[in-house]
């Protein structure tokens, strides 16, 4: 069937919450006005006010809140409106929802799912446009998903409804209205692997979440001059596929990381290391990252564009990695 990122987030809500009464939907704007991006639009007349319940507010109130609905026995979906907002939240998710499986020694489980948009390139300025899931992937206790594809948009909920601890949902806003064919019997999928996008033998390309449909185009483009590109999609950030990741550096030798994130103390840099330590000896040239310029994302257009990843500096990337090693055999 032909859909839409937003609509297969929105199946998947509602499949959820028809498999099981304990799940309901909280957050801001949720009910009435169908969500900030329309993913949860129709489900307050379908499930009415007591499984989709609007908030104030509030994100430490309604995240709170969601914690200790897990805490009695419900399954809460809990959507942020923006990463940037989850902030706000910083409390309840790091120092309680992360660790009160730790610090009641074992006794209480936290089956919360909190679900936010992240990212920039749609103009809605710094404090709308930022990409932190790299700073809630560095706390023990969270699992952090980043679904890149219609197929993870619909399938990874229902998979982080089961996990009995927190699970973090990261939805790039730039994919909501990509659309595309879907299973008709699309379900839950594995939330514990990254996945290869596309086959390559000269370099491989990590990414995940929005950056996705960015690194496939440079890739196709990468093609065409001879360089045959891998894409891996990391979909979950925490905890990371080593295993996927060490198996494409041994592969083709040669590795991008493209993170909308900042360079500084990013993801980008988390995967680039853990290459350098376990892959060191696999590489050809040194790992190269694509990532945002170190600035507030900016609101003008061709300011945002010029701060942002883009299929341009990810093809520049892999040309000079590739570059280094013919560089390095004909000086040989």
């Amino acid at each position: 069937m032909k859909t839409t990122f937003r609509e297969a987030m929105r199946a998947a809500m509602r499949d959820a919450m028809q498999r099981d009464e304990r799940v309901f939907l909280m957050g801001e704007d949720v009910g009435r006005y169908g969500g900030g991006f329309a993913v949860s639009l129709g489900l307050l007349e379908e499930f009415g006010p007591q499984r989709v319940r609007d908030t104030p507010l509030s994100e430490a109130g309604f995240v709170g809140a969601g914690i200790g609905a897990a805490l009695g026995g419900m399954r809460p979906i809990v959507e942020v409106m923006t990463v940037n907002f989850s902030l706000l939240a910083l409390d309840q998710i790091v120092n309680n929802a992360a660790t009160l499986l730790h610090m009641s020694g074992g006794q209480f489980n936290v089956p919360l799912v909190v679900r936010m948009t992240t990212g920039g390139g749609r103009q809605l300025a710094a404090q709308h446009s930022h990409s932190l899931e790299g700073w809630l992937a560095h706390i023990p206790g969270l699992r952090i998903l980043a679904p890149a594809t219609l197929e993870d948009a619909r399938g990874m909920l229902w998979t982080a409804l089961e996990d009995p601890d927190p699970v973090l949902i990261f939805e790039h806003g730039s994919l909501y209205n990509v659309a595309g064919e879907l299973a008709d019997d699309a379900g839950p999928v594995d939330i514990d692997r990254a996945a290869v996008r596309r086959a390559g033998a000269d370099v491989s390309i990590i990414t995940y979440g929005g950056t996705l449909p960015m690194v496939l185009a440079a890739a196709d483009s990468l093609s065409a001059e001879g360089i045959d590109a891998e894409v891996i999609d990391l979909r979950t950030l925490r905890p990371l596929d080593d295993d996927a990741i060490l198996a494409t550096v041994a592969k083709t030798h040669r590795a991008v990381v493209v993170d909308e994130g900042w360079r500084s103390g990013s993801l980008s840099a988390e995967v680039s290391a853990r290459i350098t330590e376990s892959a060191f000896y696999e590489l050809d040239a040194p790992v190269a990252r694509v990532c945002s310029e170190e600035v507030p994302v900016p609101y003008a257009k061709h300011l945002e564009e010029a701060a942002l990843p883009s299929v341009a500096r990810v093809i520049s990337a892999a040309r000079a990695t590739v570059g280094q090693v013919e560089a390095v055999a004909g000086h040989a």
